[in-house]
């Protein structure tokens, strides 16, 4: 996430995170819930999300962005009970806090249409998505990393991604960001960096490839 104010984009440069903590100790209860397959959002934006059968929910939590934004993190999983994750969605709501002036602003990104929710998105390949994700213990990938890890589950090392953002109020303070992510086999055309921590841009790269993950990841949704 490129973030106006010197912050770095998420998920390709790591953004610091904190728990979110109370007086009391404890994090702030999430503000959706699921239902079944289905993750109810009442607002930023009224939205249902709704995974398709053999993805199981893991859980959710409240993180702390650099002190300047608050994230609702959920995770929905395909694959074995313990181990490597086959594919996931990563579900972000996030807005920044009323002490700072900062934006949401994004490059490289295509627009889509997802049930007349106007989103943007982007789509690249890592050569091991969680080194990635962890380089920066203290980053928002970190945290869904020790989301998983309490689940006795891993992202995939060779995995792409596909990168949907959407911004619900004019003054782009507020996000939806769903991200997808599947495992690579070792026989794939995907092209990777030789760097683990440095992705493919594939809609560049290989449209081809960007055309139909993108396929895949709306295939296993619906939004209303």
């Amino acid at each position: 996430m490129k973030i106006v104010a010197a912050l770095a984009m998420v998920v390709c440069a790591p953004f610091l995170v904190a728990a979110m903590v109370g007086q009391s100790g404890a994090r702030p209860a999430a503000r959706r819930h699921v239902q079944g397959q289905t993750l109810v959002s009442d607002e930023f934006p009224d939205a249902q999300i709704t995974f398709a059968d053999g993805y199981r929910y893991v859980g959710a939590q409240v993180i702390s962005l650099y002190g300047n934004a608050e994230a609702e993190q959920h995770l929905f999983v395909r694959g074995p009970e313990s181990g490597s994750v086959q594919s996931f969605y990563w579900v972000q709501f996030e807005h920044f806090l009323p002490t700072n002036k900062m934006t949401y602003e994004y490059e490289n990104q295509r627009p889509v249409d997802i049930n007349g929710f106007q989103f943007t998105y982007d789509v690249k390949s890592f050569r091991d998505y969680g080194y990635m994700q962890n380089e920066d213990a203290a980053s928002d990938g970190a945290a869904i990393s020790r989301l998983l890890a309490q689940h006795h589950l891993a992202f995939p090392v060779k995995a792409a991604r596909v990168r949907m953002i959407y911004l619900p109020t004019s003054d782009h303070r507020t996000e939806l960001m769903i991200i997808y992510g599947e495992a690579v086999g070792e026989n794939s055309s995907i092209p990777f960096k030789s760097a683990k921590d440095e992705g493919v841009l594939l809609n560049d790269a290989a449209p081809q490839a960007a055309s139909e993950l993108l396929g895949h990841a709306l295939g296993g949704l619906t939004l209303r």
